[in-house]
């Protein structure tokens, strides 16, 4: 318990530095709703098996509709997490911030493997296009779709696998988890004076722990929005059975992959398109290496991390329309500049380092 009562934080931190706290708060939710839906949950019969949860269990629509919503705030959250992060510099503190990526990243495959368990017409098709792309990679991606498949095309085989994933993706996120957390605690968070040192500290403790409490009355908020707006961030073809006979004319996946999935078909070409969507997350990691500890030209920083966050609402927004011009070409330049303002962010932290200290 020292390092809830004792743990040296810096007296400037904001409530913006409440995400932290609130994203494990809704991991605990996650984990119990979850927990509870997998008690009543088959793969034999994926959609009929959450519409009975729905209909037949008691109060199990409650917690279908919490960990449904409770996915979007956990991608809300994170998402605010980090571009507060970039903006603070934390990629200063490596091992917090490669721990970071990591646990965005596998988040992102709970996330979809958990959107495939529903079985409805645009999550089956999603697992179909996102299976469909590792058959870009050279001489074993056609028998990696065959074995994760488990057969000739999605079937119920597949949605077995993805539910084993989705169980098993989380131990390691908890890994992970625990690992970023002991960095965060060595190194101290970022403060809004840019600095590590003791004589900004006070204890964690009684300060910090009312702030957080503010966790809580935004936790209700997002219930009353669940009461209120139960499907209101998902797809309507959630409510349709998935029939492999009839693809849909657009597959629109939920609102947090859509700047991936915007990123992936902005390519023409299938493997490149596929590298750069994972490098939409990976290529983060390049900001630790300047290993800069100083701030300065922080506006000019700041100023690259907002337009990175306008491109980044732009992707999200053009993932709900098809390619079509202009969208075709708008895309594909909001998709350059998704990685240039990050390797400006990278450069001027370099430059930094070595032209000004």
């Amino acid at each position: 318990m020292n390092f809830l009562v004792f743990l040296p934080t810096s007296f400037t931190l904001s409530y913006l530095w409440n995400l932290g706290s609130m994203l494990g708060m809704v991991l605990v939710s996650q984990i119990l709703t979850g927990f509870f839906l997998t008690f009543y949950y088959s793969t034999l019969d994926g959609f009929g098996s959450v519409q009975y949860i729905m209909y037949e269990v008691s109060g199990g629509w409650f917690f279908r509709i919490l960990h449904s919503n409770g996915a979007s705030l956990f991608f809300l959250c994170i998402y605010i997490h980090i571009f507060k992060a970039l903006i603070m510099g934390s990629y200063r503190l490596v091992f917090v911030w490669i721990s970071g990526i990591l646990i965005y990243f596998l988040l992102m495959g709970i996330a979809f493997t958990g959107y495939v368990l529903i079985w409805a017409q645009m999550s089956y098709w999603a697992a179909v296009v996102i299976t469909s792309l590792m058959t870009s990679i050279p001489y074993i991606g056609k028998y990696l779709v065959l074995w994760i498949w488990g057969g000739f095309s999605v079937c119920y085989n597949t949605l077995f696998f993805f539910y084993s994933l989705h169980f098993i993706l989380p131990w390691l996120m908890f890994i992970l988890l625990f690992f970023h957390l002991f960095f965060l605690h060595n190194t101290g968070s970022t403060s809004l004076i840019f600095v590590h040192n003791d004589y900004d500290k006070v204890w964690f403790f009684p300060s910090f722990w009312f702030k957080d409490l503010i966790n809580i009355i935004f936790y209700f908020f997002f219930l009353l929005f669940c009461f209120f707006f139960p499907f209101y961030l998902v797809d309507p073809m959630i409510f349709f059975e998935s029939d492999s006979m009839v693809s849909p004319a657009h597959v629109v996946p939920e609102w947090y992959f859509l700047f991936a999935f915007t990123i992936l078909r902005s390519i023409p070409n299938k493997l490149l398109g596929v590298i750069l969507m994972f490098s939409s997350i990976f290529f983060f990691l390049i900001l630790v290496f300047p290993k800069n500890y100083n701030m300065f030209l922080d506006i000019l920083i700041s100023f690259f991390v907002f337009s990175f966050v306008w491109i980044f609402f732009w992707l999200t927004w053009a993932g709900h329309y098809p390619m079509d011009y202009p969208f075709d070409y708008f895309n594909l330049f909001f998709t350059i500049f998704y990685f240039v303002f990050i390797f400006l962010i990278y450069f001027f932290n370099l430059l930094v380092k070595h032209c000004f200290y």
